[in-house]
């Protein structure tokens, strides 16, 4: 049993398998993307099915097996899912968040530490009610298009970096360009808007709460829009996430 290890990971999806058996898919501390198998956790005398479930943070302990290796242990660390799934907003935004991290860690056994830290950020966040769920996704969208290259330019210009503000916006481009730079097509979102992407990016909640309410409507349409050009494919949960209405702004 010497080759027994252990990880503290995220659960990002869960799959049948056979009549009692699960997959899970975990994105770990150490060891990034795991794709591990529960044995008997769909039977309800299993030890720890409950603890197997979307947006758990656990400690697992795995037996390395020809395929995919199993899942021996498993203790909670926190039950984020007890917070998200009573509230619909926050489960939908968690699910995008999941289904985002699932796509950037492509590679499974390669560490992603970074991401891996921001998942657990934004779940806990979610689970306690901190924040408005949107913008809470919508930061932690632009912190992993970070991770992965992919950031989109916001204080200056994405073609040539001459420092902006700019009004032109291409996510073809890479995000804002001077008037030199623009492309044909592109948007002209309005300065709080690119203020808000800032804000998002860099986690400065103070000037976040200070945007009027219809910059974070046209913010979440371009971080959605520059993640899915990146990705080049839609999210399934993205669509799903609700935006509740706010009040106009006064």
């Amino acid at each position: 049993m010497a080759n027994l290890y252990r990880d503290t990971g995220i659960v990002l999806r869960v799959q049948k398998l056979g009549e009692a058996d699960r997959i899970i898919t975990f994105l770990t501390q150490r060891h990034g993307k795991l794709r591990a198998v529960a044995k008997g956790v769909r039977k309800t005398s299993s030890k720890f099915g409950a603890r197997l479930e979307p947006f758990c943070h656990v400690d697992v302990q795995f037996h390395p097996g020809r395929t995919l290796d199993i899942i021996t242990q498993v203790q909670t660390l926190d039950a984020f899912g007890v917070g998200i799934v009573k509230d619909y907003q926050r489960y939908t935004a968690a699910c995008a968040i999941v289904e985002t991290a699932d796509r950037l860690s492509a590679e499974e056994g390669e560490p992603v530490l970074r991401l891996y830290m921001l998942v657990v950020g934004v779940l806990r966040a979610l689970a306690g009610a901190e924040r408005d769920p949107s913008l809470l996704l919508d930061a932690f969208l632009m912190r992993a298009m970070a991770f992965a290259g992919w950031a989109p330019a916001v204080n200056e210009c994405a073609k040539c970096g001459d420092p902006g503000p700019h009004r032109a916006f291409s996510i073809q481009a890479g995000g804002s360009c001077c008037p030199n730079c623009r492309p044909a097509g592109s948007s002209s979102p309005s300065q709080d808007t690119l203020t808000l992407l800032s804000a998002l990016l860099h986690g400065q909640w103070t000037v976040v709460d200070e945007i009027p309410h219809i910059a974070r409507r046209d913010a979440s349409g371009l971080v959605a829009a520059h993640l899915q050009w990146h990705l080049e494919r839609q999210l399934r949960s993205l669509p799903l996430v609700e935006r509740k209405a706010q009040p106009a702004d006064g």
